[in-house]
């Protein structure tokens, strides 16, 4: 029997190769593939042949931790983020600072300059935006990222005492296309204006008073679970980008998704969303008939679960 077959097809020592070789530089992983699988077959051959299922447990519980195996391989220390979530974190940082932050930037300018103000404070407040909203960004995203990293860390490695049955699940090819970036970048955005309009006061009356669009009542409750439903999808599509997508997350996703969703619904379908005042300003006390608010409510509660039946179909997929 050969020893490509001796342990049979879709083996741990399959799986345990797997982990090592995607932590690890892509010029690299069919050797050390080809390395590691050729040590473990001769290992547990030399071991006899009277148990290979138990002999090959055996070795991989030796050989230890296949994280750590791969830091060995790449000749380098443990890292905030690793190899092998490093480029994605740069595609979706890259994304982030080149259209959310552009789009805070210029929406901010542009109310500067219809309040007035020169070109200097325009300008100066522009230079303000990009470093404090940009700082943000680069912060949050990378908390998000080592979490993400450290998230194949399982409790056996935690404490040293690994074992095969740390090895996740055989990881199959999957396409990873724009809708993951796209969905950091939206719901960034989202928790980016919902604050900004907040702090900013963008909106002003003619007698020069500043107002949020948004009640301001909200802050004192139903806004902070839409923001934590929003950073919880901001997460949620990060890991999409960079994991296999499984049930377990797909759940999380709904439990993210009805925090930002429900509340938001209720307070559509209430028309509590918007300060009266910046209402009654903008429409010149003209009112919105129910059927709109009702009919937005519908719409937001539509959306949302159409979000989550698609996740629970990329975890079946």
């Amino acid at each position: 029997m050969s020893k490509s077959h001796a342990l049979g097809t879709s083996t741990l020592t399959d799986r345990y190769v797997e982990e090592v070789v995607r932590r690890i530089p892509a010029g690299r992983r069919g050797d050390v593939a080809d390395e590691l699988r050729a040590t473990i077959l001769d290992t547990v051959e030399a071991r006899g042949p009277a148990d290979q299922e138990t002999a090959e447990r055996e070795v991989l519980t030796e050989m230890g931790d296949p994280i750590r195996l791969a830091a060995r391989y790449a000749d380098r220390p443990f890292a905030l983020i690793g190899p092998g979530l490093y480029p994605t974190y740069i595609r979706l940082l890259t994304v982030l600072l080149s259209t959310v932050l552009p789009a805070v930037t210029a929406m901010n300018a542009v109310l500067d300059v219809l309040d007035g103000r020169g070109v200097g404070e325009v300008i100066g407040g522009a230079v303000g935006t990009v470093l404090s909203v940009g700082t943000q960004m680069v912060a949050w995203l990378t908390v998000v990222f080592a979490l993400i990293e450290r998230s194949d860390k399982r409790a056996g490695a935690l404490d040293g005492t690994w074992t095969p049955d740390d090895l996740p699940k055989q990881r199959l090819p999957k396409k990873r296309g724009a809708a993951a970036y796209a969905g950091v970048a939206w719901h960034a955005l989202l928790i980016a204006l919902i604050v900004w309009q907040h702090t900013a006061q963008p909106y002003r009356t003619d007698d020069g008073t500043r107002l949020d669009v948004f009640d301001a009542g909200l802050w004192s409750g139903w806004i902070w679970p839409i923001l934590a439903g929003l950073a919880g999808l901001v997460v949620l599509d990060a890991i999409r980008a960079v994991r296999v997508w499984t049930r377990s997350l797909a759940t999380w996703s709904t439990v993210a998704q009805a925090a930002f969703t429900l509340p938001l619904a209720w307070i559509l379908h209430r028309q509590e969303l918007f300060d009266p005042v910046f209402l009654s300003d903008v429409n010149g006390g003209w009112h919105t008939p129910q059927f709109v608010p009702t009919a937005a409510a519908v719409g937001v509660l539509a959306v949302g679960a159409g979000e989550v039946v698609k996740r629970f179909r990329e975890a079946r997929d």
